[in-house]
């Protein structure tokens, strides 16, 4: 399939979460033979940190202008098998009414930040990249959230299909790494800053930090305000993707922690979780409804509210269980949530919205099994 995205940005994972999402997706439908262009803005924050320039999986066009690109794409949109756009994307609600009124076969969007799009929505009726008048034009809406809020996308907005496209893990890029010196530690937290997080971020960390001074910490993730880190949480500002896999396996535990509106949803597992368990770490989250339907709470994730339960696996758990837990994530993780998996739920929707006879290029869409619904 000849397949175009329209994405935050795909070269800068710079506070940048929806990088990580679509590199996994992307490779894994490279890997399946599609041809992949990606289209980003030119913005300012991202030129200066891109850790992936040029993605060997895709085709990258950055542009400056929407009304200059759009003169050159028109034609190439229009022969295009799948048009995507993904939340936040600059101009969003434009550039939808251009791929609306395109001949794309499928047109989609991909919503990175459904609870969050779905509240403005419900507010305001537009969100900068989505308007709630454009939702039953779409072939499909794919979700980064399950639950019930799928219902609301399909019920409400009138969408003709809605179904849940989670991040994914590539385990040619996440797998188990020598133990690092420089990343060895106790708990580790990787994550841009959010207000919302930080709460949950001072008890499950530094409250234990500040408690046990003798084990090591670190805190990964651009962002951060001035903050009084206990002595034994290392700070890194910023940390390029080559080395996450390493920092997650070098530490005892990892630690996940959901942003509020991720929480209130449920069904909204991040791609840090999937990375650090594809690592065969030991994670250690925080609770939210619909987690139990990715891992087996105490067999393949801990589960912790307080200073006093990390503590407490800290203390308590040792070398032989901990690494139990992590091959046991490890091997879920690999059977439900690589990017492989979710290239075929990709292909697997948009075969269900278009058929072979409609296809311009149908000999390369292989038919596979219908999109995981969790709901």
């Amino acid at each position: 399939m000849k397949i175009i995205f329209f994405g935050l940005s795909i070269t800068s994972a710079w506070g940048n979460g929806h990088a990580t999402t679509f590199r996994a997706l992307l490779r894994g439908l490279h890997a399946r033979g599609h041809d992949i262009t990606f289209y980003e803005k030119n913005l300012n924050w991202y030129a200066k940190n891109r850790d992936l320039p040029a993605p060997d999986f895709c085709k990258v066009r950055i542009f400056e202008s929407w009304d200059a690109e759009w003169k050159k794409l028109r034609p190439e949109l229009d022969s295009a098998d799948v048009a995507v756009v993904g939340s936040y994307f600059p101009e969003g609600t434009r550039v939808l009414d251009d791929v609306l009124q395109s001949n794309a076969t499928v047109k989609a969007f991909y919503d990175i930040d459904t609870p969050i799009t779905l509240a403005q929505l419900e507010a305001d009726g537009e969100t900068p990249y989505l308007k709630a008048s454009q939702i039953p034009g779409l072939d499909i809406y794919f979700s980064f959230t399950a639950g019930p809020l799928l219902e609301k996308i399909r019920s409400k907005f009138a969408a003709q299909l809605a179904i849940p496209l989670f991040c994914s893990v590539d385990p040619e890029l996440y797998f188990r790494r020598p133990q690092a010196k420089r990343f060895t530690c106790d708990l580790s937290y990787m994550g841009t800053y959010a207000p919302d997080r930080q709460p949950k971020l001072e008890a499950c960390l530094n409250g234990v930090a500040a408690k046990m001074p003798g084990n090591k910490f670190i805190v990964a993730g651009p962002q951060y305000p001035k903050i009084a880190w206990p002595a034994n949480v290392r700070r890194i500002k910023h940390l390029n993707p080559r080395w996450h896999a390493h920092l997650y396996s070098s530490s005892r535990f990892v630690l996940n922690v959901t942003r509020r509106d991720m929480v209130l949803a449920g069904y909204s597992p991040s791609v840090r979780l999937f990375e650090a368990a594809a690592c065969g770490a030991t994670v250690i989250s925080d609770n939210w409804p619909g987690l139990d339907s990715f891992f087996a709470i105490g067999d393949e994730i801990l589960i912790a509210s307080s200073t006093a339960d990390v503590m407490r696996y800290i203390e308590d758990i040792g070398e032989s269980e901990s690494q139990r837990i992590g091959q046991a994530a490890l091997a879920c993780v690999l059977s439900n949530h690589s990017n492989f998996t979710r290239a075929s739920q990709f292909e697997s929707a948009v075969s269900s919205r278009c058929r072979a006879q409609y296809m311009p290029h149908r000999s390369r869409l292989v038919p596979l099994e219908a999109a995981t619904r969790i709901s």
